[in-house]
């Protein structure tokens, strides 16, 4: 089985590397990040000018503006008083953090402690979501949340690319006609969206079954914290965890074009893990999943 995982360019080298990152390119889209169960996980797309939770925060993502957070496990939400500090540091922008709404009182709470230990406001704009909520990032994208399984309030994020379309009914007719519609105040385009990236942060299996445009989105990130035999499903389960049998009882339903895994327990070394998913994956989806390590 494959995996494709490529360093930063040179050209792209931040300027302090003090954190692990991956970069992969695919579809016109780089995804960059770490993720280890119980150290930290942290995810961006820079075409998208998105970033998924902060369990460490490369100097490298200082410049996100939005940040989408699934769950305040530290290993997710740590570093958040550094982004923030660094970008009122750097004399930026406050950042716009989305996080589930029962989170958003308590790291209020955090970020005042640190505003009193560190004599440093703690400036940003915490938004609480919840499932079926939906954040515009501009004209041409939109943000859904939707429900994921874990052991603390989760979500997960699905970023879109929204175009407009014309209507069935008018395609084929000359411009001119549709022009005297459109001045007419006739409405004749829809929206159609298409799903770029999926993001479930940690989850159980009833989050990817949640959302239908979760096995659809171009790109999806999400966890197998767990993959041996012994490994107890029942346990892993109520953690709000995956295994590796998650994903292959749900191999017919993956029309991903790019599976991203991740969150690996650290039980287990980057050896490890790689000979057991190789021995296990089907070619179905080994063409198409990538082991992030």
């Amino acid at each position: 089985m494959s995996d494709f995982i490529e360093p930063l360019d040179d050209a792209e080298q931040p300027a302090v590397e003090n954190l692990p990152l991956r970069s992969l390119h695919h579809g016109g889209y780089t995804i960059e990040g770490y993720s280890r169960a119980a150290v930290q996980s942290y995810w961006r797309v820079p075409e998208l000018k998105v970033g998924f939770d902060l369990g460490g925060s490369p100097w490298a993502f200082m410049g996100l503006q939005n940040i989408f957070i699934t769950h305040a496990h530290l290993d997710h939400m740590a570093a958040l008083p550094v982004y923030v500090a660094r970008r009122r540091m750097m004399k930026m922008e406050p950042p716009t953090i989305y996080l589930p709404a029962e989170s958003v009182d308590d790291t209020w709470n955090m970020l005042k402690a640190w505003h009193r230990l560190d004599r440093g406001r703690m400036v940003c704009d915490l938004i609480g979501v919840k499932p079926g909520d939906e954040i515009k990032l501009g004209r041409e994208h939109v943000v859904t949340v939707f429900e994921t399984k874990h052991s603390v309030a989760s979500v997960g994020f699905i970023v879109y690319d929204v175009r407009r379309k014309l209507k069935e009914e008018y395609q084929g007719l000359p411009g001119e006609k549709i022009r005297d519609l459109r001045q007419a105040g006739e409405e004749v385009t829809h929206e159609v969206r298409f799903p770029i990236v999926c993001y479930t942060g940690d989850t159980s299996s009833e989050g990817l079954d949640s959302h239908p445009d979760v096995y659809k989105a171009k790109i999806l990130i999400t966890e197998m914290t767990f993959f041996r035999p012994e490994h107890r499903k029942d346990k892993i389960r109520k953690f709000g965890h995956m295994h590796l049998d998650d994903i292959l009882e749900r191999e017919d339903k993956f029309e991903n074009e790019l599976i991203i895994v991740s969150h690996f327990s650290t039980r287990y070394g980057e050896d490890h893990v790689r000979r057991a998913l190789a021995r296990k994956i089907p070619k179905s989806l080994s063409e198409k999943l990538k082991i992030w390590l």
